[in-house]
């Protein structure tokens, strides 16, 4: 009796490791370590008058303050709800390699960078999207960053889908809009490919102006049919051929960016950050809010002297500076250089039937 007794203890204690085991890798959705904030902040307005004075009237800030009409009404809980970067299980780096770049790279690397002018060919590399209002950061940086790698590498101008990746990746990427993992979209390119904007479109193009913007909308479902049934899913998939993290030297960054392209990178946002107009981002005021994952296109040295990266965002044209933002470069700001991960394309599947953009000349006369 007693021996059944003990059995039955175990399964339960067995079955509650197991829980808390998901409930570790599900990360309970706490963004990377953001700070509790009470319901009173949380339903408060993102943009304060405040914070641009503060800003502003901060001479060392070196960068300017204003309310970005991306987020007019916005509250800090929907404010928050865009940044989707968990703090990353451990597991998800397991044979992951970390990627430096060799010295001789490093020595030649320009002063300045801009990805949009070294692949002037590539229009994607300039392009500013919107996630609208779901926490999809961690797919928009990936997918957008192996877009631009298909162009440098391969002369391909195509958007690749952010759908297919945040309705189909489940929960081995996180938990589509309500946050996920970057590397993990990466290994999914590897695994799975990616199909193309035309066939499998962003679910939520008409961005937080229409009513019924709250809550944020649930994770679109993964249907794996192109919306024009002219098109095959299997045949618009493309693919990665690796999926890696760039070690944190600066040094590596820029030399991984000038060789391969566009990186995802993932930063921490405080409230400041919501008001960010134009300069040399750092974090003067605020709380942290959450993370963040952008696509990281160059670098260069501002007229006072500080060192910056460029990003682009996907928060639409009308918050920033013109939808890009510049931030500190080389001391880690927001963690920035600590969370760079990246992939290069694969030929699978590209040169059989698909276009390349000669064929596409070639096909319209």
């Amino acid at each position: 009796m007693g021996d059944h007794h003990h059995h039955h203890h175990r399964i339960v204690r067995v079955y509650y490791l197991a829980f808390a085991i998901l409930l570790l890798l599900l990360g309970e959705g706490i963004a990377f370590g953001a700070d509790n904030l009470s319901n009173q902040k949380l339903t408060s307005p993102i943009l304060q008058d405040e914070i641009v004075k503060q800003v502003n009237e901060n001479p060392k800030a070196g960068w300017k303050a204003a309310f970005n009409d991306r987020f007019a009404n916005f509250t800090v809980a929907e404010f928050k709800r865009l940044l989707g970067v968990k703090p990353t299980p451990k597991n998800a780096f397991l044979g992951v390699p970390v990627v430096s770049h060799d010295i001789s790279i490093s020595l030649k690397l320009p002063k300045q960078f801009d990805a949009r002018t070294a692949w002037s060919q590539c229009s994607s590399i300039g392009r500013i999207l919107d996630q609208g209002h779901c926490g999809s950061c961690w797919a928009f940086g990936a997918v957008e960053s192996l877009s631009d790698r298909f162009c440098i590498k391969y002369n391909m101008n195509i958007s690749l889908s952010v759908n297919d990746l945040l309705a189909c990746c489940g929960f081995l990427c996180g938990q589509g809009c309500n946050g996920g993992y970057p590397i993990s979209a990466w290994r999914y390119f590897k695994h799975h490919g990616v199909v193309t904007e035309e066939c499998d479109p962003y679910f939520d193009n008409t961005g937080c102006s229409h009513p019924g913007c709250e809550p944020a909308y649930p994770t679109p479902k993964c249907v794996r049919k192109c919306v024009s049934g002219n098109q095959l899913w299997r045949e618009s998939k493309h693919y990665g051929v690796s999926a890696y993290k760039v070690r944190h030297d600066p040094q590596d960054i820029m030399a991984e960016v000038y060789t391969n392209g566009p990186v995802e990178v993932a930063f921490t946002v405080y409230e400041d950050f919501a008001h960010y107009k134009s300069g040399v981002y750092k974090h003067i005021t605020g709380a942290n809010i959450g993370g963040h994952a952008v696509k990281l296109i160059g670098w260069g040295t501002s007229d006072d002297g500080e060192d910056y990266w460029l990003l682009a965002n996907q928060w639409n044209r009308s918050w920033g500076d013109d939808g890009y933002f510049k931030i500190k470069r080389g001391t880690n700001e927001c963690g920035i250089e600590h969370g760079v991960v990246a992939g290069l394309p694969s030929d699978r599947n590209v040169f059989r039937g698909v276009n390349t953009s000669d064929d596409v000349l070639v096909s319209s006369f």
